[in-house]
């Protein structure tokens, strides 16, 4: 094969990084973030980074990073050695061939590929996605620890060095009359100062839903991100009907594939889509799936797996591709890890996320880093969501 884009080796490993606080959700909280991060080498030498990041191993959906990396490993990489790695469809459609399903595993490798291309053609990852619209994004931030002093704190804090003024309170794991005292707390401390938005994580059934979230629009909450599970679409719709235009609901587990966005798109069943990479199986079928919402007129949100910066860096590049009907995006990640795994990582400059417009998606990964927190080599065990956290209502 003469295309200088042969792929010659691909290497995964699964890092963990503590967290600098307890992320608290719906389902539990984690203390600890396990990415899997792939390095691909092309024929000529160039090398690029993928990362793939779940929250709370597979409490989030069916895919761990000890599943991501066997996959990797036992089937990704081997279908694609010696293959050519500029056709990046064809790579798509050869991952698949060899294994089903498994999008967060295809999403790393993918990342890393085109990172790898680009290197080589020394140009910005997004110029092969199709030219950047955006060159910053402005960046929310997630209040997670469940105590409102600590998380009015934090607030200010980020107010003050301009980095956030959008907030993201995880709610769903308490009775819902305490998420609403909790959030209106949380909303009269901000109130003219910042954006409020909740994350239910679909801890509430429709009737639950139905009752407060008017509650949560009247406390100051202007967007709602899957408020059900993520197979109900049916209560989506008719919450998206009788909220009106008084706040926004946003699907986020109910939109992994193009099939999904227009299903939902076809529904009516939300007004904005929550884009994450590793959920829709790359740089690629993010594209799609946002093709679907521009043509639905349905927004988008640039969403999170809590990724080091490499997958931070990747996500902002495909965002900034994307339209203008959008709510920020939440790549908060590499805050939330009390270390990195780069030499610098992207700005934050009057409250929006800088997009790094060097060759590939902009970074430089510090290889001492990677073997720091290497698990292989620190021995560390496995990573399990903390479910004592959760409180039944």
């Amino acid at each position: 094969m003469q295309s200088r884009f042969v792929i010659e080796r691909i290497e995964a490993r699964i890092l963990d990084i503590p967290t600098i606080r307890p992320h608290k959700l719906a389902f539990g909280a984690i203390n600890r973030q396990s990415p899997v991060i792939v390095q691909l080498w092309l024929r000529h030498g160039a090398c690029g980074f993928g990362e793939a990041a779940t929250i709370g191993g597979p409490s989030w959906n069916e895919e761990s990073p000890e599943s991501i990396l066997h996959a990797i490993n036992a089937y990704l990489a081997p279908c694609l050695i010696g293959q050519d790695g500029g056709s990046f469809g064809r790579v798509l459609t050869r991952m698949d061939t060899f294994c089903r399903g498994n999008a967060f595993a295809k999403s790393a490798v993918e990342i890393a590929l085109i990172d790898a291309v680009s290197r080589s053609l020394e140009l910005p990852a997004y110029q092969l996605l199709g030219g950047k619209r955006h060159d910053s994004l402005p960046l929310a931030w997630t209040l997670a620890s469940g105590d409102v002093r600590k998380d009015l704190e934090e607030a200010q804090l980020r107010l003050e060095q301009k980095r956030h003024r959008i907030f993201k309170m995880k709610i769903g794991a308490r009775s819902p009359a305490d998420d609403v005292a909790h959030v209106s707390q949380i909303a009269r401390g901000l109130e003219g100062k910042a954006t409020l938005t909740v994350d239910v994580n679909q801890a509430w059934d429709g009737s639950t839903a139905r009752r407060f979230l008017p509650q949560l629009i009247d406390a100051g909450v202007t967007l709602i991100e899957q408020p059900v599970a993520k197979w109900n679409h049916e209560a989506l719709k008719v919450l998206s009907a009788s909220l009106g235009s008084s706040a926004c609901i946003m699907a986020d587990e109910s939109v992994c594939t193009p099939q999904d966005a227009l299903a939902l798109a076809r529904d009516q069943a939300c007004q904005v889509f929550s884009l994450k990479v590793a959920k829709h199986g790359g740089l690629l079928r993010t594209l799609q799936v946002a093709a679907v919402a521009e043509a639905a007129d349905i927004g988008w949100y640039g969403g999170t797996m809590l990724e080091t910066s490499i997958g931070s860096a990747a996500s902002a590049h495909v965002f900034a591709t994307l339209g203008d009907q959008h709510h920020g995006c939440e790549l908060f990640g590499p805050q939330l890890l009390v270390d990195d795994i780069v030499t610098a990582r992207m700005p934050i400059v009057d409250y929006e996320l800088q997009l790094p417009d060097g060759p590939g998606f902009g970074i430089e990964v510090d290889l001492g880093q990677l073997e720091r927190f290497d698990r292989a080599r620190t021995g560390l065990n496995a990573v399990h969501i903390d479910l004592g956290q959760r409180t039944q209502p």
